[in-house]
């Protein structure tokens, strides 16, 4: 079960690296665990600390940037690589609800979607100039209008994106797939006596 999905309006970390894939988002050797907890601190990893453990300053998720910013924002084809629901965990355990980019590899949206983190996938141009805005104004904010399918940036410019109707409505409501079936029991049941009583009258 996942909050459901408020509109809201954020500061952005950027991180404009194209192809990012899931062993870079969270490492294989973390995934022994199947508990959520503690994976924020190892979002990004190798990127984020040093050999002996310490942070690397320069690294974005490590600046004071980072802090509070529940979108993030990275280049084309986020979240290629290997099959790991670690990744979307991980990113929302640091904070994140969104991450937009141009595209994204099927089975982390797919991941994602399931797990109540939003991927945001827009236009080249738009991309570039949110790029641009965050550029020239660090903590501007970008909104985030789910029910509507939109992006509102620094600037009012309003982007759309796509998202298919049975994912959006089980992020609004804050449940996974099975949270949802479990919601409609009173349609199931409906629908099972009314199959006994069509079988009985036809005989079968």
């Amino acid at each position: 079960m996942n909050e459901p999905f408020d509109d809201f309006s954020s500061r952005v970390t950027v991180l404009p690296i194209n192809n990012i894939d899931t062993d870079q988002i969270i490492p294989a050797r973390f995934l022994k665990t199947t508990s959520k907890l503690g994976l924020d601190k190892q979002l990004f990893f190798d990127w984020r600390y040093n050999a002996d453990g310490s942070p690397k300053p320069d690294f974005v998720l490590n600046t004071p940037q980072a802090k509070d910013a529940a979108i993030l924002l990275a280049g084309d084809n986020f979240g290629c690589g290997s099959s790991r629901e670690h990744a979307p965990w991980a990113l929302l355990q640091f904070g994140f609800k969104a991450v937009i980019s141009t595209s994204f590899a099927d089975i982390f949206r797919g991941n994602s979607l399931k797990n109540g983190f939003l991927p945001i996938a827009i236009p080249e141009d738009m991309h570039r100039k949110l790029s641009e805005q965050l550029a020239a104004n660090p903590r501007a904010e970008v909104s985030v209008d789910l029910a509507n399918q939109r992006i509102t940036l620094p600037d009012g410019t309003k982007v759309e994106f796509p998202i298919d109707e049975f994912s959006k409505a089980c992020i609004l409501a804050g449940v996974d797939e099975l949270g949802f079936i479990l919601s409609q029991e009173n349609a199931i049941q409906a629908f099972e006596r009314q199959r006994e009583n069509t079988l009985k009258t036809t005989g079968q």
